[in-house]
């Protein structure tokens, strides 16, 4: 666990998953650089935080990860850990949805989070401040197995996991360690508001993916208890381990998540076409 106090700077901090777990680090002692994606949210967490009584403690900036004057920005700030929390998804049948909207997806969660770490570490290392830094990924469940009408969205989180677990590998000897956070369906509006992206290019008149039928499926899963968890439960967890020195490079959660992931991921073996 955390010895000490750190500076921890965060991607897509203006809700959910980052925004929850900047408030209870910040409640644990740790200096927070909160960056929102665009500049309508900086004033509004900023007025959250100032009536928590955090304001010392939380710094708000916008980050637009396509802007490199943002960019320049973020790295030339004083932090000890960077997350790589912000992202976006795209739901529908991968034989169908749009090329463009893939390679969109790719470039807000692998593309421009590689270029901010690759410019960070770098920092780190010339500067010869790299002992003990951290880089933390949130990946997800779905960077570890592959449901059918989420394909192109879990498949950028197994991106995520690669390139993770090769930089965990390549920078070990600069002392910089990496870390992949893997929530479940937890309920923040990020899921939800994925399954409706579909429906704004998917068509009858022109796909063989019905409308009624992926939106039957995307309300079905999201009806059982695992697609309408309890976020508090994921942001606890992350209030732990985003500053901790030690722990596992995986962090799944729930642990029935954790152990489902483990039976697919041995099921695979065996899989027949």
């Amino acid at each position: 666990m955390s010895t000490h106090s750190k500076t921890i700077l965060i991607t897509g901090a203006a809700g959910g998953f980052g925004k929850g777990a900047a408030i209870g680090m910040a409640r644990n002692g740790h200096t927070i650089i909160a960056t929102v994606h665009v500049a309508s949210q900086v004033t509004a967490l900023r007025e959250e935080v100032e009536r928590l009584g955090l304001s010392d403690k939380i710094t708000v900036h916008r980050l637009d990860l396509t802007d490199p004057y943002d960019i320049k920005q973020a790295v030339g700030l004083d932090f000890d850990i960077l997350w790589n929390n912000a992202g976006m998804g795209e739901a529908g049948p991968v034989w169908e949805i749009p090329l463009d909207l893939v390679r969109k997806n790719y470039e807000v969660n692998v593309f421009l989070p590689l270029e901010l770490t690759q410019q960070v570490v770098r920092k780190w290392i010339t500067e010869g401040r790299n002992a003990g830094k951290k880089v933390v990924f949130t990946s997800s469940m779905g960077g570890l197995f592959t449901p059918a009408n989420w394909g192109t969205y879990v498949s950028t989180k197994h991106a995520l996991e690669s390139i993770a677990e090769a930089l965990q590998q390549e920078l070990a000897g600069y002392d910089i360690k990496i870390q992949t956070i893997n929530p479940g369906a937890y309920y923040t509006g990020y899921n939800e508001t994925m399954a409706d992206n579909p429906f704004r290019w998917l068509d009858d008149k022109v796909h063989f993916t019905k409308r009624a039928d992926l939106r039957k499926g995307f309300d079905d899963f999201f009806a059982t208890p695992e697609g309408k968890m309890d976020a508090q439960e994921m942001i606890d967890t992350m209030i732990d381990v985003v500053p901790a020195d030690t722990g596992k490079f995986r962090n799944v959660m729930p642990k029935a998540i954790e152990d489902m992931l483990k039976t697919h991921q041995l099921a695979a073996w065996d899989n027949q076409i």
